[in-house]
């Protein structure tokens, strides 16, 4: 049983009040680690040291700040095995996953904001032959980072690593669910020499460390990603204080094929991987899957026929396709949508239930990669988020219902477009209300292009300079020269 501390100060520490949450390894059900239960005195704390940290940590040079991230870099790559290990053990994910994606992309954000703080431009403007404006981007002073379970150190730093490369100084919130590779990246922080409090991390739930943290009037900023339901909420709480706020939140994803697409092998495995990745457990999951009528027969059988050889099981056997769901909570939220389609008039073709996994994982939340057809578009079922191994079959006619069906949500995050045809493509996608619309392929990130979503799905952007640009406020200076 390991306690993880929090980093406040530079220094690894034991909450103030000496309360603790029980981590569960989602694969056998057993609890293995004690989460810190932070409260408001820690996150006090947090920022005080933060505050104290701000002037010389902006004050360092775009050099400087990159060498610490990449130091920060060098001892995640060094210690990527153990960082996947503790990543699939705390998540549920295979192991193979957190190996050759988690942690590898966590040393890549790093690495990535590191070199392009480096190479960010300012933009001068000549009015005239006398006069000229140019643009100061400056850090904003301590920034909210609060990331969430399902790619927990991932998307961690891909919150902290622009925001303390602009020069900000950041007290971050895991997910308490997923605490532990935060806190050994808290341990890491300190051997790479980030001066104390320019990183803080405080673990606990958003009801107690979370909130302290969005309504202190000390914190400029505030980049969440998570459920919308929280995400309503930090809005409202961060509204009368006139912060920035950057919100990452849910989707409900159409993957559109149509009759032309290219479905060979390859194609269709990334169809099928684009709806259970990670268990399902992932924003951008194509959860609606759109086929032409003209070949959904045809489709199904082929698509079901892959869906039924994913292997589940236990995330440390390097043949499992898909590992355990996160927590007990999330199994029984999962399986009573599954059950709720059900009631609504679909027909299971496949999965609709848990797997039992042998030997230690007896205990843990498996649930079956399920597949459904014959909902009607506005059902619950096609309308909220379940994010979990669910996919829904749904047929159309032409490019109008296609394209009806695909934006008749209240999310617009992500789409994949499956079609050989250039034109429909071009047009098809311009059309779509999706921040990111990925054309025969799915999940292929270039972290230079903004990232997000519209509608119920995100507040702004993130990755690339839309990053940098959030976490730091523009200064323009005008001079007129004699």
């Amino acid at each position: 049983m390991t306690d993880l501390p929090n980093l406040i100060g530079g220094r690894l520490q034991p909450p103030q009040a000496g309360a603790y949450l029980d981590v569960y390894e989602p694969a056998t059900g057993a609890v293995f680690a004690r989460c810190p239960d932070s409260d408001r005195a820690d996150v006090d704390a947090a920022i005080i040291a933060a505050r104290r940290a701000f002037p010389d940590w902006a004050a360092t040079s775009a050099e400087e700040r990159a060498k610490v991230l990449n130091r920060l870099a060098d001892l995640v790559e060094r210690d990527l095995e153990e960082l996947a290990q503790l990543e699939s053990r705390d998540s549920g994910k295979p192991i193979k996953l957190a190996r050759t994606l988690d942690i590898p992309r966590a040393v890549v954000n790093l690495r990535f904001f590191a070199a392009a703080i480096t190479q960010w431009a300012s933009d001068a403007h000549a009015t005239d032959a006398r006069t000229l404006n140019y643009t100061l981007r400056q850090p904003l002073g301590v920034v909210a980072c609060i990331s969430p379970w399902n790619l927990p150190l991932y998307l961690f730093t891909w919150k902290i690593a622009p925001a303390l490369a602009a020069g900000n100084t950041v007290v971050a919130k895991p997910s308490e669910v997923t605490p532990c590779t935060a806190a050994r990246l808290g341990a890491l922080a300190i051997e790479a020499g980030f001066p104390a409090g320019v990183l803080n991390i405080v673990q606990g739930t958003g009801p107690r460390a979370g909130q302290a943290l969005v309504e202190h009037p000390h914190v400029k900023a505030v980049s969440f990603t998570g459920s919308t339901r929280t995400g309503m909420a930090i809005a409202t709480a961060v509204a009368p204080k006139f912060k920035k706020l950057s919100l990452e939140m849910g989707g409900k994803n159409p993957a559109i094929v149509f009759a032309d697409a290219d479905l060979s092998d390859a194609n269709l495995d990334t169809i099928v991987r684009s709806g259970f990745a990670n268990q399902g457990e992932t924003c951008l999951c194509g959860s609606r899957l759109l086929i032409e009528r003209s070949i959904y027969d045809d489709f199904k059988e082929c698509y079901l026929e892959r869906v039924r050889a994913l292997r589940v099981g236990d995330p440390d056997n390097a043949a499992s396709d898909l590992g355990a769901l996160v927590s007990k909570a999330h199994y029984d939220k999962v399986l009573g949508c599954i059950e709720r389609a059900r009631n609504e008039g679909g027909q299971v073709l496949c999965g609709g239930g848990p797997v039992h996994v042998k030997d230690r994982c007896a205990g843990g939340w498996f649930v079956a990669p399920t597949v459904i057809e014959g909902l009607p578009c506005e059902c619950a079922t096609n309308q909220e988020e379940i994010f979990g191994p669910v996919v829904t079959l749904i047929p159309f006619d032409d490019e109008d219902e296609a394209l009806a069906i695909a934006n008749g949500t209240d999310y617009g995050l992500a789409t994949s477009l499956w079609t050989t045809n250039l034109d429909r493509a071009h047009r098809f996608a311009a059309q779509l209300e999706f921040g990111i619309v990925w054309i025969n392929c799915w999940l292929q990130r270039d972290l230079r292009t903004p990232f997000g979503g519209v509608k119920n799905s995100s507040v702004g952007r993130e990755g690339g300079v839309e990053a940098l640009r959030f976490f730091t406020e523009p200064k323009n200076i005008c001079i007129r020269f004699r």
